[in-house]
């Protein structure tokens, strides 16, 4: 699965939200999500497949964390788009500021 299609999901985007703030167990993201075992397992095992988390064993309980690697290329894809924005509020900035002149 790519990191686009991995990031379609909001629950696959709230689980790397929740591994941006550190490791944690499926069974925190379980409590902290309302989404159940299998659901979060399921979010989990695309991400995955996508390069997104990593998982580790402990114990008989998996720990998750977030491999933000792969969104360099979602990343490197929005910087044109951030580039216009930026461009369109800076036309935006000159107008008002032209507008408030005397």
């Amino acid at each position: 699965m790519s990191v686009y299609a991995a990031l379609t999901d909001p629950h696959r985007r709230r689980i790397l939200d929740l591994l941006r703030q550190g490791e944690c167990r499926a069974g925190d993201l379980v409590d902290q999500l309302d989404l159940s075992q299998p659901g979060i397992s399921k979010h989990l095992k695309v991400l995955r497949e996508a390069g997104l988390v990593d998982v580790r064993p402990h114990g008989k309980e998996r720990i998750y964390r977030l491999r933000a690697g792969p969104l360099c290329e979602v990343d490197a894809w929005l910087a044109p788009y951030r580039a216009y924005w930026n461009a369109r509020l800076d036309d935006l900035e000159t107008h008002l500021d032209q507008g408030a002149a005397p």
